[in-house]
């Protein structure tokens, strides 16, 4: 079989963003709210990633007051996350595999107000088989999945069911699974391609993982996605649910560990181990706690807000319709930054 000419994919720092006319008055005036699924708004589009080092009660009490919503981890046992549903109810979601959905399903009956479904490739039978038994079993309920990087992946679970799809394979400051495997789609590319299946489709997409600062959540915002879920940037918070210690080097300063859910830490810790046959795809690390939660918000939504304006947006959508990327060298981001070279 002849092969295909291979095609070029970008990563946030191989585009950038041209200005606008602008009309826009204020930076106070855009608007921010945004789908999260096809049935739910919320009025940021910020979100927590459902991980066991990030997403805690009081990060979440922070999301919800900020007008976001928690999406509570599966990596605890099942009595913690009933309490956690009968504590937010409808304004959570809850997170599950592929298996045993019966724990699923009482969460659910519980009041939750849907699920997301995590699979580090959820282009598959087995997810299309899980969308279809949760919406079969809990039509009102909103099921968020993923993950994938590809148009005919996001086309695949939407038919199935799913109300939102995550994007994303391999972005994550924690994730070696391209390193690993070989393969994944530079992110920015990845969420381009399925937003062009998702303006027809009406599904909102999540963008999931590779965001560092508030250019690139205005970035996957531009190129389609609804909505940015970020690990590392809320793990490094004061609420975040990671371990802290004091540093060794400078005991003033705080240190969270933020680790993948396909790290071997995180492996050996809930399974006793790597399973047979497999190898980690991901890693572990500490780094230095950033402030609190509020603050990391207000700084992403202040980026934000600044870059709604040169493009000349009122909202997330007339951003997403006026923008115009061009393609940008290693240099644009040397140059870009601040610098006392000649």
């Amino acid at each position: 079989m002849a092969k295909e000419l291979i095609r070029k994919a970008f990563t946030f720092d191989d585009v950038a963003l041209v200005p606008q006319f602008n009309n826009v008055p204020s930076r106070t005036e855009p608007l921010l709210e945004t789908w999260l699924t096809k049935n739910r708004k919320i009025k940021i589009p910020l979100i927590c990633s459902n991980m066991d080092t990030a997403i805690s009660e009081e990060l979440a009490e922070i999301l919800l007051a900020e007008g976001s919503t928690p999406i509570f981890h599966r990596f605890s046992d099942h009595e913690t996350q009933k309490k956690w549903v009968k504590k937010f109810g409808d304004k959570t979601f809850i997170s599950c595999g592929i298996r045993k959905l019966d724990p699923t399903r009482e969460l659910l009956d519980l009041g939750a107000a849907g699920v997301c479904i995590d699979v580090a490739h959820g282009h598959s039978d087995k997810m299309f088989h899980c969308i279809e038994e949760i919406k079969k079993a809990h039509p009102d309920k909103e099921v968020i999945a993923g993950n994938v990087c590809t148009a005919m992946a996001y086309h695949d679970l939407v038919n199935a069911g799913a109300d939102a799809v995550k994007v994303g394979i391999g972005p994550g400051a924690i994730c070696t699974t391209r390193i690993i495997t070989g393969f994944g789609v530079p992110q920015f590319s990845a969420i381009y391609d399925c937003a062009e299946i998702a303006e027809k489709l009406r599904v909102p997409l999540i963008a999931d993982g590779g965001i560092r600062t508030s250019r690139d959540v205005v970035l996957a915002l531009a190129a389609g996605a609804s909505t940015v879920m970020m690990g590392k940037l809320f793990a490094l918070t004061n609420e975040s649910a990671a371990p802290k210690k004091k540093s060794e080097k400078d005991p003033s300063e705080l240190l969270a560990k933020y680790r993948g859910q396909a790290s071997e830490d995180f492996q050996e810790e809930f399974y006793g181990g790597l399973k047979d046959k497999t190898v980690a795809e991901g890693v572990d690390f500490w780094a230095p706690v950033s402030g609190s939660a509020k603050e990391l918000i207000e700084k992403l939504l202040g980026g934000l807000r600044s870059g709604l304006t040169y493009g000349g947006a009122r909202s997330i959508k007339e951003l997403q319709r006026k923008a115009e990327f061009v393609e940008v060298s290693s240099a644009y981001i040397k140059e870009s930054h601040p610098r006392k070279d000649h």
